[in-house]
């Protein structure tokens, strides 16, 4: 097991959003998080990633064990494509970035800034920080947001690659990956406070 979500109820800004979740991830494992828009799903993830507390329940994984990407690509501007990466790589303290390059067809811009990037190449950037955390949880919110069909397909092939690996994966996404899964809808699980003055854009 390298998460267990037991009972969990998480807020944001102080007002309930979810309440008396519970599933887990084994090695291999796709869970895919389902819902609309202000259902709950990036402060759901957001809560798995320790980047806020519970208001009830237990999240149970081992020290540093999730890795999260979130809407913003997270890249320092001036920076090249291979720096940034050997950045997040010492960051974690793991190996080279070859493997993060090729994942995601990034060989040919790795000495490109990240300013000069595309929103897509961002994207995709972004996203190859994740083969370089060495974190066995990837917690990823909407990640195929401005990438083209074949760089989606370059994301699930990541995906796959990690899960085959050992690792597992929580995704929030509306579009379909292709990827063997387990789908949790999270709007069954929604607390019964409003949480209309929120801005569904963080929830």
């Amino acid at each position: 097991m390298l998460l267990r979500v037991h009972d969990l109820s998480c807020a944001r800004g102080g007002v309930p959003v979810l309440e008396r979740l519970s599933f887990e991830l084994s090695p291999g494992d796709v869970l895919v998080l389902r819902g609309p828009n202000g259902s709950g799903k990036t402060t759901l993830l957001r809560t798995i990633a320790g980047l806020q507390p519970p208001i009830a329940g237990r999240i149970e994984a081992e020290d540093g064990a999730v890795a999260y990407g979130a809407h913003a690509d997270g890249l320092k501007a001036t920076l090249s494509v291979a720096e940034n990466l050997r950045f997040w790589a010492g960051v974690y303290g793991t190996g080279g970035i070859d493997a993060a390059l090729a994942a995601f067809d990034l060989v040919q811009l790795q000495d490109r800034q990240a300013q000069n990037l595309s929103a897509g190449q961002k994207r995709r950037l972004g996203l190859a920080r994740l083969l370089v955390t060495g974190r066995p949880v990837w917690a990823l919110d909407e990640p195929t947001v401005s990438l083209d069909v074949a760089s989606v397909g370059l994301f699930a092939d990541a995906v796959r690659a990690h899960v085959a690996g050992g690792g597992a994966a929580l995704i929030a996404t509306h579009i379909d990956l292709g990827l063997e899964s387990r789908v949790l809808d999270v709007s069954a699980h929604r607390a019964v406070a409003p949480v209309d003055a929120l801005d569904e854009a963080f929830l």
